[in-house]
């Protein structure tokens, strides 16, 4: 009962939150154009900053784990791998490419980090698997949907290339985690001023994001293209896990570490996803799809995986 208690008490307030934002938005309080600027605001300010304090105020040198960013990004290479092999059963061609990035994409910033932190207080080892993962979910998304779109041959654009790359080297979320270890390296004094304001603006993050994506939920568009959707929401939320989980508590993983390769693998899909899909010419259901039902479910699966982590005694 302790475990179940346990794995309620750090997923049940995250998915809380999103409902607040649904309530919100059906009374009016949000609607879509500001539910989209708030998600913007928190991807841009709140949570780089809170990245940028978490890794500023710890010693860098005890906490980079060579290890544990190498399996990180071995396992969303595979995965990508993986999803790409999937992708070959689908009789749809033009629906190859969105199936691919939604299977193996997670939320990785804003719903895992939320999840790290009201289990232990803060982000965790969230900002080294951010590090081995993202980079390589952005530049794979752009392969991806580009050897698929529809339409084309396959052949890969070189302005597309440059504009991706651009795009991640100036991540607001990469920037910010950047930052922090840099500030952390140098060993720069923090003033409790800066201290508190970083503090303050980074405490912001996690509310705001999941009230602005419970607004922004729209359960229609789950229902779109549903065989596929259900095929990859299954990958996504469970397969991945199933594999790598095990692999990584055999790798001797745990505690944040074991959590932070949870999130990795099995949370919901990235709301960018839709963006980069409809962006690179794609019709963008599948996708949205996909968002709706991993959002949806995750809150099921997550508490499980937790459930059985913490009965195994790996967190």
């Amino acid at each position: 009962m302790d475990s179940l208690v346990f794995s309620l008490n750090a997923t049940v307030p995250v998915f809380l939150m999103m409902i607040l934002g649904m309530l919100f938005h059906k009374a009016g309080f949000i609607d879509l154009d500001f539910a989209e600027k708030l998600n913007k605001f928190v991807f841009v300010v709140p949570l780089p900053v809170l990245l940028f304090g978490d890794l500023a105020t710890v010693d860098f040198t005890q906490m980079w784990d060579t290890r544990f960013v190498l399996f990180c990004f071995g396992a969303t290479a595979v995965s990508i791998t993986g999803a790409a092999f999937l992708s070959r059963f689908l009789k749809d061609r033009s629906i190859r490419g969105e199936f691919i990035q939604v299977s193996y994409r997670s939320s990785a910033a804003l719903l895992g980090i939320a999840l790290i932190q009201n289990i232990y207080g803060s982000a965790g080892m969230a900002p080294l698997m951010i590090i081995a993962s993202v980079p390589l979910y952005n530049v794979m998304a752009v392969v991806v949907l580009s050897f698929f779109q529809p339409g084309c041959s396959g052949r890969m654009d070189g302005t597309m290339w440059k504009k991706t790359l651009k795009g991640i080297a100036t991540n607001p979320i990469i920037l910010g985690i950047v930052s922090g270890l840099l500030w952390s390296m140098l060993k720069l004094p923090m003033p409790r001023i800066l201290e508190k304001t970083v503090s303050n603006i980074g405490s912001m993050a996690t509310p705001l994001g999941l009230m602005a994506m419970g607004a922004a939920f729209d359960f229609k568009k789950a229902f779109g293209k549903l065989r596929p959707a259900l095929a990859a929401s299954f990958i996504k939320l469970i397969g991945f896990c199933t594999v790598f989980l095990p692999l990584a508590a055999a790798l001797g993983f745990r505690q944040e570490k074991l959590v932070a390769i949870l999130i990795m693998l099995g949370s919901a899909t990235t709301v960018s996803c839709f963006v980069m899909a409809k962006n690179m010419g794609h019709e963008g259901v599948l996708s949205s799809s996909v968002i709706m039902l991993t959002t949806l479910l995750s809150a099921f699966t997550i508490t499980g995986w937790l459930y059985v982590l913490r009965v195994l005694q790996l967190i």
